[in-house]
């Protein structure tokens, strides 16, 4: 998928965006190994942490799916500056694909590519497939 196309996706589902708090509209889309793409936006809750942010949303949809091998995540945010990941979705983005692509966009529609491992260096993984004693 083109990067372009990407961008239109995670402007698109930005409209979809619940924030009445912050006022900060995001929106992403996800594409899968698969082709697949996935889309989200943040949902603000009164009470703060409650909130799920639009790459969580997306990722979250996917695995529902059963479309685990991501590859590429773009935000759109309705700031002026490029919106980036907080620390929780880099986290979550590193447990299902820990080499993915990450496109971040300002609001006139430029954007920054970065590798996940950029942005995160230091991952916390987890072998699902070892037994805790």
């Amino acid at each position: 998928m083109k990067i372009s196309e990407l961008i239109r996706l995670a402007q698109e589902a930005r409209k979809n965006a619940y924030c009445p708090y912050s006022h900060f509209a995001v929106g992403a889309a996800v594409v899968s190994k698969t082709g697949h793409t996935y889309t989200g936006a943040n949902v603000e809750n009164a009470s703060y942490g409650l909130t799920v942010c639009a790459e969580r949303t997306a990722i979250f949809k996917a695995v529902n799916a059963g479309d685990l091998e991501l590859e590429t995540l773009c935000l759109a945010g309705s700031d002026a500056g490029y919106t980036y990941p907080c620390g929780a979705c880099l986290q979550v983005m590193a447990e299902f694909a820990p080499h993915l692509n990450v496109i971040v966009t300002d609001r006139g529609g430029h954007f920054k590519e970065h590798k996940l491992e950029e942005l995160l260096p230091f991952q916390f993984q987890f072998d699902v497939e070892e037994k805790i004693l």
